[in-house]
């Protein structure tokens, strides 16, 4: 393991933002990472996993205990059986799957992050989300203190949430498994309007997997959600903010601050979400709440290309984006009476 003090954890996270760890260390195997979570976990030492570092905002003061970034690699593919070690990028597991003619997972290109992160976040985008594939996740129980294979039935996965997001401090993920499928070269069925659209096909309809990896990508590209050092609307964590799940009763009232505020011919985005639920869109609510593309005249601002991401435009502290940020949900609420939730993880700061 490598290990230093007082390391910066920037130059980790996607945002470019934080203080340092008072111990950085880098693990590259299984059995590191779980020496390096008992270590800390005996001395009762603060612990923060790092992964791809794409969905952690960290406070300018850092972290004051031991950051363990995952590094582990391993891809190994058994026919439709796909198993990814913690630290994979995920972006490149994609782009092997649709490679070796697999479908399940492709319209999840260009996503940042590590293959770790996915299972914790139910990472989704574009009608696909990896609750779908996902077999089975083995981690590390640091309350049993030993390493389990939870079944995809025990993951407790619902929109951008998991029974390891529930309980952050208990498990940390090594391997995840996933079931993908063979559909002679063709995509899973597109699930997402827009890419549809762009495709040229009808929700449904199966494309090759590698026209539909493309679409995503250059979809992603279009709103700065694919990462690009020198383009400062990818110095962001993606979407800050969830989609709102709300009630019937609260869609109802939300429904009629709209009509009060826009008009009566306008209508929110709606989609279901389960019995009695209806989701809308964040970035929907941000927008028309007056907080459009490019808002802000400081170092963290609102992409230029989508009004979900906040971004770091190249000189931002991190009370800068959590200024920026209070802002929008204050506006929001004040607007429609919805409170916005953050997405990515803080760290020693809170909205």
């Amino acid at each position: 393991m490598q290990e230093l003090h007082d390391a910066p954890l920037a130059p980790l996270t996607t945002f470019r933002l934080g203080g340092p760890a008072r111990r950085l260390i880098t693990a590259t195997t299984d059995d590191e990472v779980i020496a390096a979570v008992r270590e800390a976990d005996d001395t009762g030492t603060p612990l923060l996993l790092i992964g791809g570092g794409s969905n952690l905002v960290i406070g300018d003061k850092g972290f004051a205990g031991t950051a363990l970034v995952i590094a582990t690699k391993g891809y190994s593919l058994d026919g439709t059986r796909l198993e990814l070690a913690a630290g994979e990028v995920w972006t490149d597991a994609v782009a092997r799957t649709v490679e070796a003619g697999l479908a399940g997972i492709e319209c999840l290109a260009g996503i940042p992050g590590s293959a770790g992160a996915t299972p914790i976040q139910n990472v989704g985008a574009y009608g696909q989300e990896v609750a779908s594939t996902i077999t089975e996740v083995v981690a590390y129980d640091r309350r049993t203190h030993e390493t389990v294979t939870v079944p995809n039935a025990e993951c407790a996965f619902s929109y951008r949430h998991s029974r390891f997001k529930d309980d952050p401090e208990r498990y940390v993920v090594l391997r995840v498994r996933f079931e993908l499928e063979d559909a002679d070269g063709l995509s899973g069925p597109i699930k997402y309007a827009e890419t549809a659209r762009a495709l040229g096909v009808e929700p449904g309809d199966r494309v090759p997997l590698a026209d539909a990896r493309e679409t995503v990508l250059k979809l992603r590209a279009g709103k700065g959600m694919v990462l690009d050092p020198e383009d400062h609307d990818t110095w962001s964590a993606g979407s800050f903010f969830t989609n709102p799940i709300l009630t019937d009763e609260e869609y109802a009232a939300f429904h009629a601050r709209v009509r009060e505020r826009l008009g009566d011919d306008v209508t929110p985005p709606a989609y279901a979400a389960g019995d009695g639920h209806t989701k809308t869109s964040a970035a929907w609510l941000i927008d028309k709440a007056g907080f459009t593309k490019g808002y802000g005249t400081g170092p963290a601002r609102i992409s230029t290309k989508h009004t979900l991401a906040l971004t770091n435009r190249g000189s931002a502290t991190t009370e800068d984006l959590l200024a920026l940020a209070r802002e929008v949900v204050a506006g929001v609420r004040d607007a429609f009476g919805i409170t916005l939730v953050n997405e990515p993880v803080t760290v020693g700061v809170s909205l």
